[in-house]
C-alpha cells in the first residue's frame, strides 16, 4: 500500500496532480477541500462549522477536519493506497493521521510530496479560478493572501517533521502539467 501526502499552498495544482497520481498508481484521494465542500453543500453540522472558518480564509480546526477524514478512510476501497490532499497541515494533525493510517489501514505514510509555486503565481491562479468556480474564497485577493500565509505558518512544522523522517520531497509546481506529473511519478516509484 502506498500512502502519499500531497502538499502545497492553495492554487499549487494539488487537485490536478492528485488526479494524475490516482490514475497512474490506483490510489484513492482524500481531499479535505472536497470533504469540506461536500459537507458544506449538504449542510451537515460539520459543513456548517467548516464554512464559518473557510469564509474568513482561516484553516478549519482539527476536530472538524479529523472527524470528516476518519469517516472517509473507513470507507471500503480497492485502491492501492491513498493520497491525502490538504491534510495534515499541523503537527497535531500529522500525529492523528499517522495513527489513523496505522490503525485503520495497517500501513505507514510513505512520502510527503510538496508542490512549490511562487506566491504571486498562486494569487493569479486562484483569482482566475475564482472567476469560473464560483468559490468565494478564490474571489478576494486579501482572503487568498491570508490563506497562503496561513498555509505557510501552519505547515512549516509538518514539512520539517517529514524532512527529519526523510519522507519530504519538493517538486516545482510551475510548468507543463505532464512534466510536473512525471517528476511526482518518479518520486513515488522510488518508494514503491
Amino acid at each position: 500500500m502506498i500512502n502519499i501526502i500531497l502538499f502545497g499552498p492553495p492554487g499549487s495544482g494539488k487537485g490536478t496532480q492528485a488526479e494524475n497520481l490516482i490514475e497512474k498508481f490506483n490510489l484513492k484521494q482524500i481531499s479535505t477541500g472536497d470533504l469540506f465542500r461536500y459537507n458544506i453543500k449538504n449542510e451537515t453540522e460539520l459543513g456548517k462549522a467548516a464554512k464559518s472558518f473557510i469564509d474568513k480564509g482561516e484553516l478549519v480546526p482539527d476536530k472538524i477536519t479529523i472527524d470528516m477524514l476518519i469517516e472517509e478512510v473507513k470507507k471500503p476501497t480497492d485502491s492501492s493506497g491513498f493520497i491525502f490532499d490538504g491534510f495534515p497541515r499541523t503537527v497535531a494533525q500529522t500525529e492523528v493521521l499517522e495513527k489513523i493510517v496505522k490503525d485503520v489501514l495497517n500501513a505507514p505514510i510513505n512520502i510527503c510530496l510538496a508542490l512549490v509555486v511562487d506566491d504571486e503565481i498562486l494569487v493569479q491562479r486562484l483569482l482566475k479560478r475564482g472567476k469560473t468556480s464560483g468559490r468565494t474564497d478564490d474571489s478576494n485577493e486579501e482572503i487568498i493572501r491570508n490563506r497562503i500565509k496561513e498555509y505557510y505558518t501552519k505547515t512549516a512544522e509538518v514539512a520539517e517533521l517529514y524532512k527529519q523522517q526523510g519522507k519530504y520531497v519538493e517538486v516545482n509546481g510551475v510548468g507543463e502539467i505532464s512534466e510536473i506529473s512525471e517528476k511526482l511519478f518518479n518520486e513515488v516509484k522510488k518508494i514503491s
